[in-house]
């Protein structure tokens, strides 16, 4: 192709012995003398996705303390439901970027890791102790891959609507070869005295106060709610932008005028 390589940037290597990295995944070919399909070996040189163990390694560092895991200080101040529901959004998002992999069943010590760590902090929060915590929220799931064990906080909401259900685990680590990768990096940071669940259990839309459907409008980045070219910026935008929130709580007729990009009700307060 008369292509000029750059040799910083190039890397040539044996696929069998070696691998190369791209996109966070290791990429090798598969070689097994076991693996026969229709009287001859349906591997060999077939090209395969795996997780890169220092990977699995720094994912759990981030949770652990003198090589344990530990709790998180930042969090101790967050209800039960936020941090089941934070832990959660972290696992989810590790799990589903790497689901085409062929060993994504190695995210099992990630999973081990972050349980942990998130037994131990609400431990902290409640003064109380690990197996205590996994005794009061333990629970199992059906997947389609079967039952699977899992932690979860349910807070009960007034008035006949469905509560509000935190989950961590349950989450099947077997390959898809059709999943679609999302990299979503989710907020980490503890939410203090201003936190999602005491607004969604108010149940009022933070536009126009409806108290109808009640959803959850996010965005991913602060920055998007300022970019330029915008003449009049909406009442939400506004709404978000002086609480530096990430999410709004609203009815179904704003958030569906969101989307559209059509105008909503003023704000209440």
């Amino acid at each position: 192709m008369a292509l000029e390589l750059s040799r910083e940037k190039t890397l040539i290597t044996h696929a069998q012995t070696r691998r190369a990295r791209f996109l966070g995944y290791d990429i090798v070919a598969q070689h097994s003398d076991t693996k026969i399909a229709r009287g001859r070996r349906s591997v060999n040189g077939a090209i395969g996705l795996r997780v890169p163990p220092e990977v699995i390694r720094n994912k759990c560092a981030q949770y652990c303390r003198h090589g344990k895991p530990a709790q998180r200080p930042q969090m101790l101040d967050d209800t039960d439901y936020t941090i089941v529901s934070k832990y959660q959004a972290e696992y989810r998002g590790v799990v589903q970027y790497y689901l085409l992999a062929g060993d994504v069943h190695r995210l099992q010590k990630l999973r081990w890791t972050m349980e942990t760590s998130m037994l131990k902090t609400l431990a902290g929060k409640r003064r109380s102790t690990v197996n205590t915590m996994a005794r009061k929220y333990k629970t199992t799931v059906k997947t389609d891959h079967g039952p699977r064990t899992c932690f979860q906080v349910t807070v009960p909401r007034s008035d006949g609507r469905k509560p509000l259900v935190a989950r961590f685990g349950g989450i099947p680590l077997h390959r898809q070869p059709t999943a679609t990768l999302e990299d979503h990096k989710p907020v980490l940071g503890a939410s203090r005295g201003n936190e999602l669940i005491h607004r969604l259990l108010s149940g009022a839309c933070e536009i126009c106060g409806s108290t109808d459907k009640v959803e959850v409008h996010h965005i991913r980045h602060l920055a998007d709610l300022d970019k330029p070219g915008r003449r009049e910026k909406p009442a939400w935008v506004r709404l978000m932008a002086m609480r530096r929130r990430k999410t709004l709580v609203t009815c179904r007729p704003c958030h569906e005028a969101i989307h559209a990009g059509r105008p909503t009700t003023q704000p209440t307060a």
